[in-house]
C-alpha cells in the first residue's frame, strides 16, 4: 500500500519542510524565487497595515473635514485628501482591512467548498460526476465579474453580500482544478485499501484524498485572494459593493477617478496603486508557491 508520505515526497513537500536555520531558508527562497519573495513581502506589509491600522493611521478614516477638501499631498496629508476632506493615506490603510477581509473570506470559503466538491466528484465518478461537471460548466460559462454582479443584484450591496457574490464563482473553478488532481489519486492502491477496510466515503475523501490535493488547492487559494480583491474593488467602483463611509479602495476610485482626474489626480492615483500592488503581490506569491509545490516546475 502506498503511503501518503510517499505521495507528498514525490510532490516536493519533503524539500520544503527540511529542518534548516530560518536565515538559510530565507536566502535560498530569495535566490530561487525572488519575485515570489517580493510578493510575500507585499502580502505581509499589507497584513501588517490592516492589523495595526489604528496605530499607523494619523486620522479618522470616516470623519469629514470640509475645510481640507482636495488638499494636495504635503506635510500634513502625505497623500492628500479627497472631496470630503478625508486623509487618503488613512483610508488606504483602513482599506487594506476591507480588501483582506473580503479577499481571504471569499478565497477560503470558495476554495474549501470547491475542494470538497471536486474531490467528491472525482471519488464517486459515474452519473454523479457527470451531472456535477455539467452544473459547474454552467457556472463557469459566466465571467467572474458578470456572475458577481448578478448575485449582488439579487442579494443587494454591502460587505457580506459582496463576499457571497464573489465566493459563488470561485467554487466551480476550484472544484474543476482539484477534481483533475483527485482523479489520479483515486486510482492509487491505498484508496482501494481504505475501501476494503470498510472506511466510510466521508473518511476516505477527507482523510485520504483531500490531503493529497493540497498543492493545487493552496495555489488556487492564493490566486483567489488577488482576484477577490480586484473583484471587490470593481464592484465597489460600480456602486455594487462596499458602501460609504466604509474605507474601500474601489469606493475611493469611484469618488475621484473621473470628476477629479485633472484637478486632483491624487484622489484616484493612490487607491489605484494600492489595488494594483496588492493583486500583483498575491499573484507573484501564488506563482512562486506553484513553482515550489509542483515537482515539474521546481528549479533543480
Amino acid at each position: 500500500m502506498v503511503a501518503v508520505s510517499e505521495i507528498r515526497a514525490e510532490s516536493g513537500f519533503e524539500d520544503l519542510v527540511q529542518k534548516k536555520p530560518w536565515h538559510q531558508v530565507t536566502l535560498e527562497l530569495t535566490r530561487k524565487y525572488p519575485l515570489g519573495v517580493f510578493g510575500a513581502v507585499v502580502v505581509v506589509v499589507m497584513i501588517l497595515l490592516a492589523v495595526f491600522a489604528n496605530v499607523l493611521s494619523p486620522y479618522d478614516p470616516e470623519e469629514n473635514a470640509f475645510e481640507f477638501m482636495l488638499t494636495p499631498p504635503g506635510a500634513d496629508f502625505w497623500l492628500g485628501t479627497d472631496q470630503f476632506g478625508r486623509d487618503i493615506l488613512t483610508r488606504i490603510i483602513y482599506g487594506a482591512r476591507t480588501a483582506l477581509f473580503v479577499g481571504f473570506s471569499c478565497a477560503m470559503i470558495g476554495a474549501c467548498i470547491g475542494l470538497v466538491l471536486g474531490v467528491a466528484s472525482a471519488y464517486f465518478g459515474g452519473r454523479f460526476d457527470l451531472i456535477f461537471q455539467r452544473v459547474m460548466d454552467v457556472f463557469m460559462a459566466f465571467p467572474l465579474i458578470i456572475m458577481a454582479m448578478a448575485v449582488v443584484s439579487i442579494f443587494g450591496t454591502g460587505t457580506q453580500n459582496v463576499i457571497i457574490a464573489i465566493t459563488i464563482p470561485f467554487i466551480p473553478r476550484c472544484a474543476r482544478v482539484v477534481r483533475s488532481s483527485a482523479l489520479a489519486i483515486r486510482e492509487i492502491p491505498y484508496v482501494d485499501a481504505a475501501r476494503a477496510l470498510g472506511y466510510s466515503h466521508t473518511r476516505i475523501i477527507l482523510r485520504h484524498m483531500v490531503p493529497n490535493v493540497m498543492a493545487p488547492f493552496l495555489i488556487m487559494l492564493t490566486a483567489f485572494v488577488g482576484q477577490a480583491i480586484l473583484l471587490e474593488a470593481s464592484l465597489s467602483y460600480l456602486g455594487l459593493g462596499v458602501q460609504e463611509p466604509t474605507p474601500a479602495w474601489g469606493l475611493m476610485l469611484q469618488g475621484g477617478a473621473e470628476e477629479y482626474a485633472e484637478s486632483a489626480p491624487w484622489v484616484a492615483v493612490w487607491p489605484g496603486i494600492a489595488i494594483s500592488l496588492a493583486v500583483f503581490g498575491f499573484n507573484l506569491f501564488g506563482d512562486a508557491l506553484r513553482d515550489a509545490l509542483d515537482p515539474k516546475l521546481r528549479q533543480i
